[in-house]
């Protein structure tokens, strides 16, 4: 087709990973070369280093609206998910939720905590009245688990409703805030007992997140130092916290700049309507699609769209390299829209180009033809 995203390559797998700003990418340069100690070290190279930790838990603080002592530096979400979760003496989640939840639920099960499962609705979204009564007859200090934007389909939750019937009935509730945060509103974040989120969803570097929590603090999970208030014990990176910091800079406008994909999307969703399904109803996140094609694998269909160099996923990261039905989609509609779901998603520095291509390959490898006309989505 020549066109200069097919020359280039096309990455629309933003969900998975976002692409490091490049003022990221100058943060962490100059942190690598002033700020490299260990910052549990008393000199002054740790106390650089020390500074720019300090620096990055203050700024999540006023980000997240907690005490900065209320801030554990973790490795991501999945780590964030499990300090929040792992040691709760009850828990109502849904088969929507990131791996790191689910299976979190599936240990507490396992070892004879009580586990309520919630039910999902085609559309993707949780019934508040459903919530209130799962969570009647729950142990005192149980917890309810609830992602605020879906890592597949994009699906936003009502997450100020949803928090009503869980204090209404005692029970803390955790909110994994990875995918939303620094893409749509979160002042709803306010009515949540401890909040999950990932440096590298914000375009900011990998191996570095945040779980914020108001009143009891967590269990460790790890036993080691004093690190992090003995909460999570390891040496923090600080040329990383640099990183999360200047990307958390770019996340306080990014509700803006984001809303703006939302037309591209819906454009996208249009011009494949021929070929299939929207996974998901509204709201969404505005970048992200979540496409079933009937009598497809989406599996397969990311394998042939990357011989074009088209980065898109069948379904979370964390699960890649299994042949397995997305069980979001799986709870949502099946597990035959499952086998065929696609996820699309992309952001504020990807060319319409890239979505140009993506529908016309579609059109060439689902439709039997490339799609009509050239123009953008």
């Amino acid at each position: 087709m020549g066109s200069k995203a097919e020359d280039e390559g096309a990455y629309l797998d933003w969900n998975a990973t976002t692409p490091p700003h490049p003022e990221v990418l100058a943060a962490m340069t100059h942190a690598s070369a002033v700020a490299w100690g260990n910052p549990a070290s008393v000199h002054g190279t740790g106390r650089r280093a020390r500074l720019e930790v300090e620096e990055l838990r203050e700024a999540l603080a006023r980000a997240l609206g907690v005490h900065a002592r209320d801030v554990v530096l973790t490795s991501g979400g999945t780590e964030a998910n499990n300090l929040a979760l792992a040691q709760a003496p009850g828990l109502v989640t849904s088969r929507l939720e990131h791996p790191s939840v689910v299976r979190v639920a599936d240990a507490l099960a396992a070892s004879g905590r009580p586990v309520r499962w919630l039910s999902v609705s085609p559309g993707g979204r949780l019934d508040s009245a459903e919530l209130r009564e799962a969570c009647r007859d729950m142990p005192a200090g149980s917890w309810v688990a609830v992602q605020a934007a879906n890592h597949e389909t994009g699906v936003l939750q009502p997450i100020a409703e949803l928090a009503l019937p869980v204090h209404e009935a005692g029970l803390r509730f955790h909110v994994d805030a990875v995918q939303a945060f620094g893409k749509v509103d979160c002042s709803a974040l306010a009515a949540a007992d401890s909040i999950a989120i990932a440096s590298h969803k914000i375009r900011g570097p990998k191996g570095i997140g945040a779980l914020a929590f108001r009143g009891r603090a967590p269990k460790p999970l790890l036993l080691g130092g004093t690190q992090e208030r003995g909460l999570r014990p390891g040496t923090v990176d600080a040329v990383a916290a640099a990183g999360f910091r200047a990307a958390l800079r770019l996340a306080a406008e990014g509700p803006a700049r984001w809303g703006r994909l939302a037309l591209l999307r819906d454009a996208l969703e249009a011009a494949l309507t021929p070929l299939a399904v929207v996974n998901g109803s509204a709201p969404r996140l505005p970048h992200v699609s979540n496409l079933s094609f009937s009598g497809q694998r989406g599996d397969e269909l990311v394998a042939a769209l990357d011989l074009y160099g088209v980065s898109v996923s069948s379904g979370s990261a964390c699960a890649a390299g299994t042949a397995e039905a997305s069980p979001v989609i799986t709870a949502m509609g099946g597990r035959e829209r499952a086998l065929g779901a696609l996820r699309i998603s992309f952001g504020d520095a990807t060319p319409p180009e890239s979505l140009t291509l993506l529908k016309d390959l579609l059109f060439q490898l689902v439709g039997g033809g490339v799609a009509k006309g050239s123009r953008s989505p």
